[in-house]
């Protein structure tokens, strides 16, 4: 049998050839698709878009395209993936609710904040929004290095020029291998200004911009659907560390109806909730009894803005159950900001002034090779002006050297010989027109190389002085700012602490009442209605044999309730965790609400209901053989679920009774 087709096998080791591949696809991801540049804040094939976009010259003043058209195009020149991904991220920079300054101007259905999708590509149509044209411009001078595409026919930007900074302005997410991105959109002005702040801190003063005065200017994510931050905590993790939790909720407002009924009506969602879908879940916890008294739901959202109305039920109290709404649903959202971008190609997690200080470099880059570029350009004219200015000087001897010539290479040669000019001034000679003789184009050229040379000089300052150039980036992004900048939309509250179920529970009188076996319960307040003469009283609980009411007291489901057991360790909670009962009920254990040891006969002997633990307040102990302590009420505002120790008894001892008191009363 031939061996010779057993010569190509080749043993690998498995494990290494999987490290291998794994490692190469992984770099591939983390450096060429899901992470953006910390320059211009856009992944390759958001750049690759908006660039086939100016190739194709598809810019704000000109007329829509077809998205299939530029799909196509930059798919077959830059991008060779899948024309459904490039469709999907030219849809997002074209979303108003997803992109806060959107680079694409759509025309057509591009999809809802409900989460239905755009319409196919070749039904919807794009160009370059006006802000992009920042993000474009001055591409042609040299400002950027451009590489080779996939097949090497073409040239595309490795990295956009970007007039502001499109990285914090509009932010990003993407999964890599082994790491993610989650930026959030800022408002352009705040991080303009925060740019601005940085440079004028060089130029002025030489020092460098502390991250508080940069937290001063940008104060938190400003997200396109609006919405309100709670607190600035989680904003200034994020911005000093460049990771932290965002919490975001709705915007809300509570109307009256007719006959005492109220509604919660919604008017701004967090960032990325998909409204239809919060609609079916609030619809949801209606349906499972979650969330009672939602009599009504209806989506009244049309092309003036968003607006869900939830109707309540009369007896509902509307705080409550926005709190609950807020506890259960997206209402409230939390972003959890982790701020990862490419640097020279690596991914590093950055700070807000971190941020800043590269897109600044970047920009000094930008402008530096811009001014380069303009400057060789104008020294470019000026030259060939000389040339011209020459010509005119000795006008009849250059005619009759024209016109003796044979040809244009020996003219040329010629000119060059006679008035010590370059090749390129002589070739500008023999392509004048005769209408340049006249006095008017002289008075031209010589305008025009005067204005050439105070450009030059001015170009050669900002090249040769590194503030004159920041001044010139200050002077642009400002420019910038007056000409895109906004209002912000999302609105920066206080943080109210986690929704603790308190917060669910409206404050109001009960009565709590505990029996000598130790059966509590909670009970309102209406179940004990004044008597006129003559009444025979009411029954107040229903107790077994030998059981009787211990302690009977008038407090508020927000009050704290210390229990002190004759084992000298003392329980808390709060009233509304005591289970409500009727009023001839016979309520719940103690040791079902408590971790009190029974089994070794430990028992409630002293109830003391406490709103706050204020200075001043002392508690007064007693035990049965005769032993007295008195303690400040502070000292107690931390009691664990499994109790604290009140006081220390000696053998054969039991605490008999606790009394609140102040410094000024007697005790007997």
């Amino acid at each position: 049998m031939d061996n010779t087709i057993f010569d190509k096998v080749q043993e690998v080791d498995l494990k290494k050839t999987m490290e291998n591949s794994y490692i190469d696809y992984a770099m591939s991801v983390i450096a060429a698709r899901a992470l953006p540049d910390v320059r211009d804040g856009l992944k390759p094939v958001q750049r690759r878009i908006l660039f086939s976009m100016i190739e194709l010259n598809n810019g704000p003043d000109k007329p829509h395209r077809k998205c299939a058209r530029i799909v196509g195009d930059t798919m077959g020149k830059y991008h060779p993936h899948g024309d459904s991904s490039i469709y999907e991220a030219l849809v997002k920079l074209a979303q108003d609710f997803n992109t806060r300054y959107p680079l694409v101007d759509g025309h057509g259905n591009f999809g809802s904040v409900d989460g239905d999708g755009a319409a196919a590509m070749r039904y919807t149509e794009a160009r370059l929004s006006k802000i992009s044209m920042e993000m474009l411009a001055d591409i042609n001078k040299n400002t950027v290095d451009f590489a080779p595409n996939f097949d090497e026919t073409e040239k595309e930007p490795v990295v956009l020029p970007s007039r502001y900074p499109n990285l914090l302005v509009n932010g990003t997410s993407g999964i890599a291998v082994g790491m993610a991105t989650n930026i959030p959109p800022h408002n352009l002005r705040e991080t303009i200004a925060a740019v601005i702040k940085i440079i004028d801190n060089v130029v002025l003063e030489d020092r460098e911009t502390t991250i508080e005065e940069l937290m001063d200017i940008v104060k938190g994510p400003d997200f396109p659907t609006g919405a309100t931050i709670m607190g600035r905590k989680g904003i200034e993790e994020a911005y000093r560390t460049g990771r932290g939790k965002i919490r975001v909720k709705a915007v809300t407002d509570i109307e009256p109806m007719a006959n005492g009924k109220s509604r919660i009506v919604v008017t701004e969602l967090p960032y990325m909730v998909n409204k239809a879908k919060l609609i079916e879940k609030i619809a949801e916890l209606a349906r499972d009894k979650k969330i009672v008294g939602i009599t009504d739901l209806r989506d009244e959202s049309d092309r003036t803005g968003m607006r869900i109305c939830i109707e309540l039920r009369k007896d509902i109290n509307a705080n409550v159950a926005l709190n609950q709404l807020m506890k259960h649903t997206q209402l409230m959202d939390t972003f959890g900001v982790i701020m990862l971008a490419l640097v020279n190609n690596e991914p590093k997690v950055l700070n807000l002034k971190q941020m800043l200080e590269e897109y600044l470099k970047h920009q000094e880059d930008v402008v530096t090779r811009r001014t380069k570029y303009e400057l060789n350009k104008a020294k470019e004219r000026a030259h060939i002006l000389q040339g011209l200015m020459i010509a005119l000087d000795n006008v009849d001897e250059v005619i009759s050297i024209v016109r003796s010539s044979r040809t244009t290479q020996i003219a040329k040669e010629r000119l060059i010989e006679r008035f010590a000019l370059s090749d390129a001034q002589a070739q500008a000679i023999v392509d004048m027109r005769i209408r340049a003789l006249t006095g008017l184009e002289r008075e031209k050229l010589e305008n025009e190389f005067k204005e050439l040379q105070q450009k030059i000089s001015s170009f050669e300052a900002i090249l040769a002085d590194p503030k004159k150039l920041l001044m010139v980036i200050r002077e642009e992004l400002q420019t910038t700012s007056d000409k895109y900048g906004d209002d912000r939309r999302t609105a920066i509250g206080r943080d109210e602490n986690e929704l603790l179920d308190e917060d669910l529970i409206p404050d109001e009188s009960v009565v709590i009442a505990m029996t000598h076996l130790g059966y509590i319960k909670r009970m309102s307040i209406n179940n004990f209605k004044s008597q006129h003469r003559g009444g025979k009283g009411i029954k107040g609980m229903q107790t077994v044999a030998e059981d009787f009411i211990e302690d009977l007291m008038l407090t508020t489901t927000h009050h704290y309730l210390m229990f002190f057991t004759n084992k000298g360790k003392v329980y808390r909670l709060k009233a509304y965790e005591i289970p409500e009962a009727g009023r001839t009920a016979r309520g719940t254990a103690i040791v079902n609400l408590l971790q009190i040891d029974s089994g070794n006969d430990e028992r409630v002997t002293a109830i003391i209901p406490i709103r706050e633990y204020l200075d001043g307040l002392n508690l007064f102990m007693a035990t049965k053989n005769g032993l007295v302590k008195k303690t400040s009420l502070p000292e107690y505002a931390n009691i664990r679920k499994n109790g604290l120790q009140a006081i220390t008894l000696r053998e054969n001892d039991e605490l008999i009774e606790v009394k609140a008191t102040d410094s000024t009363k007697d005790v007997f």
